[in-house]
């Protein structure tokens, strides 16, 4: 599994690095949200469900990432999971 933070353009072009590397699965995180592409028969497919982690609600995942710290943004990610 790879995560890709995108600042700039370019992110999924890098996909054909990760191709070749085998990497099965790789997420994309932009500001807005976290794109994620399967390894499928030689070939990346973008879907909403992570096959690492199936149960992930990365809609709440997402609503953290943008925290002021990393710290604060954990534990209000940990407090959402104890609530649900």
């Amino acid at each position: 599994m790879a995560i890709e933070v995108v600042w700039t353009s370019g992110g999924i072009r890098k996909l054909e690095i990760y191709r070749r590397l085998g990497v099965h699965e790789v997420w994309f995180w932009t500001k807005k949200e976290v794109q994620i592409h399967i390894l499928r028969e030689g070939i990346y497919v973008r879907t909403d469900v992570s096959e690492i982690f199936p149960g992930m609600d990365l809609g709440l995942l997402c609503s953290f990432l943008d925290a002021p710290t990393l710290t604060q943004g954990m534990r209000e990610y940990r407090a959402a999971l104890a609530v649900k």
